[in-house]
């Protein structure tokens, strides 16, 4: 884009967000029209007839900016999209993108207090309320796109864990499939990783999760907890050599630079939910609560069809910059689950804690294994 058109989208942009229209310059903005004036109208009378029409509105606040989805199929424009469709227009949705109202775990309390309608956050979010969920940490468990999506579109997930978040306030409206967490490596770092070998001595840098921190142990790796936000400082300076976003993490994240290897295997998801606040939920009509939830099947539907042309724009722009990027044979990742996997008997004691039984296990472990209705693609 040339100056011109620059300075024509950053007039526009500043004009709608001066007079209060965000949401209609954020679409405005995701669509490319910000250029056009015409266009920028265009949309902003949409969204003022839209929201004035509607009976409810509905906030929905994420980490990722709009244009995230090229990478990381967080999908939030069509969700907005598909709520406002299937229910006729008569909710609007206010998106709150870019970490505006918080992360994490500021929008899982933000949405239990009812401060917004809705969010999107990790899943690792709902263990404190149903610790079954942190099991999608266990390696192997659910690590490919298809035993995770297998697993909470099931039976069990829906009869054992929903139950129970349900029980704290909120309601899950989709899940959202990212891709697994890959072993990346720093430039300067110890080169490819192919083996669990060779990560004998590396520096892995892990969040606080104790699953994790055991996984990267028994792998051969040397975990390394540190914050996510100092993450990129410690891969740059070496306090850590590695780190286990999934790709589309890394690129939007902005780690494209410090890395020299990616290695796919698929231990464990980097997964998301949209989540609303229950109360609210239950206090509209039979019609719209159908709408919000037909609109969530349609966007996971969307998410799903995403993972491969996400994961390809990540991993062609992390090419561009150098990375070379390793996926591996049955026999392969065999190697890694052999090293680390569920079924080691090091395992037993979290199986026992947040499952609460080892037959509730073995039936978590039958849901990840059985193919359900959605299909996903794997790396």
């Amino acid at each position: 884009m040339n100056n011109e058109l620059k300075s024509a989208a950053r007039r526009n942009f500043l004009k709608l967000t001066g007079s209060g229209a965000f949401t209609a310059a954020m679409v405005a903005g995701a669509g490319g029209m910000l250029w056009s004036s015409e266009a920028v109208a265009q949309t902003a009378n949409e969204e003022r007839d839209r929201e004035a029409a509607a009976d409810h509105i509905m906030t929905i606040a994420t980490a990722y900016v709009l244009g995230a989805s090229r990478s990381y199929p967080i999908m939030q424009l069509d969700f907005k999209e598909n709520i406002q469709n299937a229910t006729n227009g008569k909710v609007y949705v206010k998106l709150a993108p870019g970490g505006q109202l918080g992360a994490g775990g500021a929008l899982v309390q933000k949405v239990q207090g009812g401060t917004i309608q809705a969010a999107q956050h990790s899943l690792s979010n709902f263990a404190p309320f149903a610790s079954t969920v942190d099991l999608i940490n266990m390696p192997y468990l659910c690590g490919s796109n298809q035993r995770f999506t297998n697993l909470v579109n099931s039976g069990f997930w829906k009869g054992n864990v929903e139950p129970k978040v349900e029980e704290n306030g909120f309601k899950a409206l989709f899940y959202i499939n990212i891709d697994p967490r890959v072993v990346a490596v720093r430039k300067g770092g110890a080169g490819a990783v192919i083996t669990p070998s060779d990560l004998e001595g590396v520096k892995f840098r892990v969040p606080g999760s104790k699953m994790l921190q055991q996984y990267y142990r028994l792998v051969g790796a040397n975990p390394t907890p540190v914050a996510w936000g100092e993450t990129p400082s410690a891969i740059k300076q070496g306090v850590a050599d590695a780190l286990d976003p999934s790709v589309g993490a890394l690129f939007v994240f902005g780690f494209k630079d410090i890395l020299s290897h990616v290695t796919f295997t698929q231990a464990v998801p980097d997964s998301q939910v949209f989540s609303c606040n229950l109360e609210w939920f239950n206090s509209m009509p039979a019609d719209i609560q159908d709408g919000i939830m037909w609109a969530s099947e349609m966007t996971s539907h969307q998410n799903l069809a995403k993972v491969p042309s996400a994961r390809a724009y990540a991993m062609s722009e992390l090419a561009k910059a150098g990375v070379e990027f390793h996926s591996l044979s049955e026999d392969q990742l065999g190697e890694w689950k052999a090293a680390g996997g569920y079924q080691r008997p090091e395992w037993d004691e979290f199986k026992l804690e947040l499952a609460g039984s080892m037959d509730n296990f073995a039936q978590m472990e039958e849901a990840a294994s059985t193919q359900g209705k959605y299909y996903v693609h794997d790396a």
